[in-house]
Order: C-alpha cells, then structure tokens, then sequence
C-alpha cells in the first residue's frame, strides 16, 4: 500500500498499555540453545488511559483551585475500577472506597448505586464465595470507552491537543467495506475457570505470542486464575505437540497449532473437535478471514480457533521505489527488474531477501512459490479463487512437484539469488526481515507478524515507508497472500473437566477484545474482520486496511501449504533438495524429479 493511501494520520502511531508507557516489549523464539530477541520502543498510552488520566488530573486541578467543590464517589470509583482491570490489578470492595475520596458509609452507599445501576460486577474471588472482587461491567467500559473517544474529540477540536491535533482531521477509514466500531477492552469472565494449578498453554515464540505473554497479568484478571505459556520455535513446537498427544494426559490446556499441521495433527486423534468442546456460534465465525477460519477445519469440523491469520507478502521501500520512479511489482518479472535495480553490494544494499535456510524455512517458500506461478502441490481440483483445499481428507491425492510451473517456480529462486545478500542461504523467518529493518535491502517477503520489527520502531529506515503487496504472480498465477499463522486448539487427551474450561479461556483469548490488545500492543495480526476495521487499530498500521483488501479480493489462501497429514515431512523433503539446487550441486529438473520420487513415497508410506 502507498503512503498516499493511509490517509490523514500519516506513519503508524503504536500504543502501549493503558495508564501508562509500557516497557519494552520483548520478542524471543527458542532454537535449540539460541535465544534470538527483538526489542521494540516504548509507545504511548492507549486513548482511554489518556483519557482516565485526563479526567483525573483536571477533577483534582479544579478542587484545588477552586476548594468548593465534592468529590465524586462515583466518578472516582469508576475510574479506580477501569484502570485496574485495564492494567490487570485486582479491585476489590475496600481499594474502591478508598478511591472513591468520601467517607465510609457514603462510598458503600455509593458503590451498591453503582451495582444496581449493572455498571459493577463481582465475582468470587474463593471457592467459598465469601470473599468478592470487583470489575467494570460491559456497560461500564462502554460508557467509558464512548467518554473517552469524545473526550479526545473535543480537546482536538476545542484547544488543539490530543493525538494528531496538528492534522486538524478525523481519520479517513479509505472506504472500508465494514463500518468502524470502537472495540472496547476485554471483560472479564463471570466465573474464574475451574483450573486446578492454572491455564497451561503451549505456543511458538513469535512477536504475537510474546505480546500475549506480555499482557499475562490483564488476562489473569480476564480469566479467574494463573496462566503459564510456554514458547518453542517452530521445528520444536511441532515436535513437544507430538509427545504431548502421546501422553496419556495432556500438559496443556491451549496448544498453538501452525496451518499446515491441522491434518497431521487431526488424524492422530492430537485434537478435540471443537463443536463438541464449545458453542462455535459463541466465536461468531463469519468476524474470521474466510482463509484463515477454513484452514483450522478437516473434513468440515473445526478444530481451531484462529489466534493469528498472518499472511506472507511482499515488503517493499515506498521512499525508494519512489526516487526510482518504479511502481510496485505485480509480475514476479517485475519483482527481479526492481531487485536488480536496487541491488548494489559495494554500497551495502541488497534488492530482496527471502527464506532459503535450509528445511522447514526454504521448504515453505518453494510451496508459497509454486502458487504464484499457479501450481499447487497436489492434484487439488481448480475452484473461483484459487483450488479446493476444503476437502483433503482422501486417499487419491498425488504429489505435482515436477511440473512445467514448478520448474518456473524453482527457476525463479535461483534467478533471486543474484539480487540476494550473500548469507541468504542461512536466512529463515526472522534473519530475512531484520536487514530489511536496517535499511540493507529493498524487498523482502515476510509474514505480516514480523512488522513490528520495523513499524515499532521509529529508527528504523523502513519505518513508515514500507508497502505491502500479496505474492507476484507468474506468467499462470495471479496475485496472492499464502496465509500462515496459528490455531488455538484443545489437546484430546485433556480431561473432559479441563476442555470446558479452557474452551472458555480460548473464547476469551481469540475475541475482538482480546485481539484490538494484542494489536495495541504490538502485534500486526488480526485475524478478525471487525478488529482490521477499528478505528484504532487502523490508525497504528497501514497493514491491517492491506490486509483486509486482500481477504475482500479473495487473495488469502491457505492451499499452498494444504494441511494434509505429511505435510511436515513433504515442506523438510522440499527445503532439502531446494537448497542444494541453490547451492548448485543439482540442477532445477533433476531436483524437481527428485522431489517429486520423494513426495510419492511419503504419500505411499501414509497408505501403507
């Protein structure tokens, strides 16, 4: 997307927490003994914590100036409530009459008006009930986050204060297709989960779900009780699930499932079908990107829930495709002539960087690859959009690696190769965005939840000068966004008991509320359509507006990487042979035919 699209803000304009700057957020994967982090820059508060401050700050301005005026019981107390569960402390009866800046009896009296009015909810804090804390209602933080929004309007309006007062305009929603709608912060749960020693969740280290872990204390308050996340990379997460659905009980409540493993994990009985865990109506399924709710299903029942729809695109520099009067690659033709425009070694500058590490890293991009270029990796009937990958669950599905397309394809990485850095074979899911980062190369094609390596942070070349674009199409292809991204799911080997309660947690977590947080605190997913359109969350990132338009134009598609059951085993076969063709021990045809003898095997073994 251009900068001439994102309307009157401007460059993005991440938050953080609400009440107050929030530290750095901290993004780290576990590769073997590697520990890889990245550090993103403080961000200011959100509107309605600005807004909380203001009110505080003006109420207690005004009764020292003028010393004749009460405090307001229930004002204090609403903002007292508001702010703890915004910032994950817990408020109780007696936290809130000492905010509420009056007497006893009076605050007592004030708060149980407060109650009977639905704007205070309590919830048992013990088994025995005896013991109660308190949260804002629903309607307490709609009316707050409805005050908030004009609040801000009218210090813009009046005095010229406020985020982006200078700009003088409202934000331009660039003719969304959904109306936006504020989305409030998260409520808590009317029960604390019944989870004896705590929610136990297993996920993979990226940027998303360390920013989940960051806000682990807002969603104890959500959810009732303790919550423990652990972290893999992507090679290790995959094979901790494998154990963990040999165990006869499961460690976890949550597990984070990556796309493509859906089949694999399904039919060893790893998941429990959802629909018999929770109402599906109750995470309401038409908000999903269609791509990313219809890949967390095998054989039409639904396994997942959507906890990140991440799609892989090509990142590119505005600023110098605009110096060198370049429009934006739609032809894979067109992404080679821009990288050899830009490319320029001796200055430091490369024209694109890609995934080429060696196994699961290269084997992803050879499937994404054969895509543009129209060629999907099984004989998936065509359909409007793309294939059908709605139903994998068959015994005639037959490999199609060594292909007229697929050699395109394959040619096509090693025409790449020239306009790449030269440690571009050892590069995987971060090493290829972190240059991008620094400014050394032009292009690169990244997942959408590695964003934040660059929008988060305002030193950063790329900062504010970068657009999005689906995949280049080959000469047989046509534009698209593989999607990637994780499912939250229920191991089938957790007790019944269990299940319940952590389909209410995984409610919770994937809910429009939940994901504007993640969003505002430095995530760049959204898999939800009614979070890309928040107001808010359009004002952070041009991604989200990108990102949308590519689901509305039928551009994301989870069928380059068809979730069949050795698919695991076929994306390390493809990342192998790949990578010695890059290497120039094979050529393109014999490593193709390779490939394509191997990929037969491994679907015979499965029938076998």
């Amino acid at each position: 997307m251009s900068d001439a699209k994102r309307g009157p803000r401007g460059p993005a304009d991440p938050r953080g927490t609400p009440g107050k700057a929030m530290g750095n957020i901290q993004s780290e994967y576990i590769a073997g003994s590697k520990m890889v982090a990245t550090t993103a820059p403080s961000r200011e508060p959100l509107e309605i914590g600005q807004a909380l401050e203001f009110v505080e700050e003006f109420m207690a301005e005004v009764d020292s100036a003028l010393d004749i005026g009460a405090p307001n019981p229930h004002l204090n107390m609403a903002i007292h409530l508001v702010r703890n569960h915004l910032e994950g402390r817990i408020s109780t009866a007696s936290s809130a009459i000492a905010a509420s800046g009056t007497p006893y009896a009076t605050a007592r009296r004030k708060l149980a008006e407060m109650q009977e009015a639905g704007l205070v909810e309590q919830r048992p804090r013990t088994r025995t009930g005896k013991s109660f804390s308190l949260h804002p209602s629903s309607k307490l933080m709609q009316d707050w986050t409805q005050l908030s929004d004009r609040i801000l309007r009218m210090a813009r309006q009046r005095i010229g204060v406020g985020p982006n007062a200078a700009k003088g305009a409202e934000y331009y929603f660039g003719g969304s297709y959904q109306e936006g709608r504020s989305i409030q912060p998260p409520q808590v749960l009317p029960e604390p989960l019944a989870l004896p020693g705590g929610l136990r969740i297993l996920v993979h280290g990226d940027p998303t779900f360390m920013v989940m872990e960051s806000l682990k204390r807002q969603f104890e308050q959500v959810v009732g009780t303790k919550i423990s996340q652990r972290a893999f990379s992507i090679d290790r997460l995959h094979e901790e699930s494998l154990r963990n659905g040999d165990r006869a009980v499961s460690r976890y409540d949550i597990i984070a499932v990556d796309l493509p493993w859906v089949g694999e994990f399904v039919t060893r009985g790893i998941l429990s079908p959802l629909d018999e865990v929770l109402d599906i109506d109750a995470l309401d399924p038409g908000d999903f990107h269609t791509a990313g709710w219809r890949a967390a299903h095998w054989a039409g029942r639904p396994y997942g829930v959507p906890s990140q729809t991440t799609p892989e695109l090509l990142f590119y520099r505005t600023d110098l495709f605009a110096e060198a009067g370049l429009t934006p690659p739609a032809t894979t033709d067109a992404v080679l002539k821009a990288a050899k425009t830009f490319h320029n070694p001796q200055r430091g500058r490369y024209g694109i960087a890609w995934n080429a590490a060696r196994g699961t890293a290269l084997g992803h991009t050879f499937m994404m690859t054969c895509a543009d270029f129209g060629q999907p990796i099984f004989n998936l009937p065509p359909i409007a959009g793309g294939v059908d990958a709605d139903h994998l669950d068959r015994d005639d599905l037959v490999p199609t690696l060594d292909t007229p397309r697929a050699l395109e394809a394959a040619e096509y990485l090693m025409a790449l190769l020239e306009f790449s850095p030269p440690d571009i074979l050892s590069m995987s899911w971060y090493e290829r965005v972190r240059p991008y980062a620094a400014g050394k190369i032009a292009m690169a094609y990244g997942y959408t939840l590695l964003a934040p390596y660059f929008e988060l942070d305002e030193t950063s070349p790329a900062h504010g000068r970068t657009g999005y674009l689906p995949h280049p199409a080959g000469p047989s292809g046509r534009p698209i966004a593989p999607v990637g991204g994780y499912v939250l799911c229920i191991p089938a080997n957790l007790s019944e008991e269990r299940k319940r309660e952590a389909g209410k947690a995984l409610i919770a977590f994937t809910s429009p509320e939940a994901q504007k947080l993640y969003v505002q605190n430095g995530s760049r997913t959204a898999p939800r359509y009614s979070v890309g359109a928040d107001p808010d969350v359009r004002r952070l990132s041009p991604i989200f507006e990108a990102v949308d338009a590519m689901s509305w134009r039928d551009e994301l598609q989870f069928w380059p990487r068809p979730p069949v059951p050795r698919i695991n085993e076929l994306i390390a076969l493809c990342g192998h042979e790949l990578h010695d063709m890059l290497r120039g021990v094979t050529k393109p045809r014999d490593t193709l035919a390779r490939l394509q003898r191997g990929a037969e095997k491994i679907m015979q073994d499965q029938k076998a």
